[in-house]
């Protein structure tokens, strides 16, 4: 994928890795869903407060592809892009290890707005993310 909307850097933090010394894979969903969360904060939206107006965005589905691990201090980059498909927003997303920009996992995050419980498009968020879309 070439074309990111946007990007967050961070750092492995020792406890996040597996007696191989690598992170544990489940972490990674862990990066990639901060990376989201900083993508709407960078855009003024507050996760907490969607959910208090009854808007909740969830993951309805997640792949992964496992390329090369990053262990303990390796600093990295989680780069994303967005389109919409139906009521999904889905998020493309891909993380480099930053000394060499080797890619490390390359997902797509599927996911869906209940609005008061109910499966709809939320107009608040395709208002915000019209740029992108």
């Amino acid at each position: 994928m070439a074309n990111y909307i946007f990007e967050h850097k961070d750092k492995v933090r020792d406890y996040e890795c597996d007696l191989q010394g690598i992170v544990n894979n489940a972490n990674y969903q862990h990066y990639l869903e901060h990376c989201r969360h900083e993508f709407l904060h960078a855009h003024n939206i507050s996760f907490a407060q969607l959910h208090e107006q009854g808007t909740d965005a969830v993951v309805a589905r997640l792949t992964m592809q496992f390329k090369v691990p990053l262990t303990s201090g390796d600093e990295y980059v989680t780069k994303l892009n967005l389109k919409k498909d139906g009521v999904r927003y889905v998020f493309m997303q891909d993380i480099f290890r930053l000394s060499d920009m080797k890619i490390c996992v390359r997902a797509q995050v599927d996911t869906v707005c209940l609005i008061n419980g109910k499966l709809q498009e939320s107009e608040q968020l395709d208002e915000i993310m019209k740029d992108y879309l």
